[in-house]
């Protein structure tokens, strides 16, 4: 673990500087790596840092331990009793993670290795793009609890798989399949359970290798243009554009290319 890391007692968190891909694990097995309190205290934590400090990671890898499921959604065993006021602190703490997570200007492949149920799924949709195990299965069971979704399900998954399928996902609370997220555009690619996080990882290294400043500007763009009318969001990535022109690295991608050789791209 990279020496600036606190300690983390819900997270897994492995990295190489040489590779510059740092692979986060939500770190709770025995119980399906629930969220607790201080899970998301950690999440929050950890994202912050790399917002201030990239630490000299290009890109991350979100997965989960044991396998058998990513994230089963809030821990119930910690809220059963809570008052109003305890579960409304709480969810403040995975409010500040979701928005830490959304806000993070490196990118965040999900390996979802395991099932994904309720803020599971929520913060499976927080990740730029998605790998997933061919036995996932996913939902939003919120509605069957008598809650809905609060860190950004009912915004993500209508943009993600569109509006009528979500709303169908959402009000019945009924499971669907890793195939069904994929042909619904949620899941880019299905890998077999031994291999998601391998082949995302591959993917994190080749984000990793190109220029650290134009990804970022990239996820920006994309992030915040699609919020905008459309001829705004064009002049917004032009503004995005501008800021790479005057950096190192576009001077050595242009003079490599014309050298024949494979850039060497240093953030700057």
């Amino acid at each position: 673990m990279h020496t600036k890391f606190p300690k983390f007692e819900t997270l897994q968190v492995e990295g190489h500087c040489e590779d510059k891909v740092l692979l986060v694990t939500l770190n709770r097995p025995h119980v399906g790596n629930a969220f607790n309190t201080l899970m998301g205290q950690e999440l929050e934590a950890l994202w912050s840092l790399l917002t201030v400090d990239d630490l000299g990671f290009r890109s991350i890898v979100l997965t989960g331990a044991g396998g058998r499921v990513f994230c089963a959604g809030a821990d119930l065993k910690e809220r059963n009793g809570m008052s109003k006021v305890q579960w409304q602190r709480q969810h403040e703490i995975f409010e500040r993670q979701y928005f830490a997570m959304i806000d993070l200007p490196i990118p965040v492949i999900g390996a979802i290795n395991g099932h994904a149920y309720a803020g599971g799924l929520e913060i499976a949709l927080c990740c730029d793009f998605l790998y997933a195990a061919k036995n996932t299965r996913f939902a939003l069971t919120e509605v069957t609890l008598g809650i809905m979704p609060g860190a950004g399900g009912t915004q993500n998954l209508p943009r993600a798989v569109g509006e009528r399928r979500a709303k169908e996902i959402i009000m019945t609370g009924k499971p669907f399949t890793a195939q069904q997220a994929k042909e619904w555009g949620l899941v880019n690619e299905l890998f077999d359970p031994k291999d998601v996080i391998d082949q995302a990882l591959n993917t994190a290294q080749v984000i990793a290798s190109n220029a650290p400043l134009s990804v970022k500007q990239v996820k920006r763009s994309i992030r915040y243009g699609s919020q905008m009318e459309l001829k705004t969001a064009y002049r917004f990535e032009i503004e995005a554009y501008n800021h790479l022109v005057d950096t190192q690295d576009r001077v050595e991608g242009i003079i490599a290319f014309n050298e024949k050789r494979q850039p060497v791209f240093k953030g700057c």
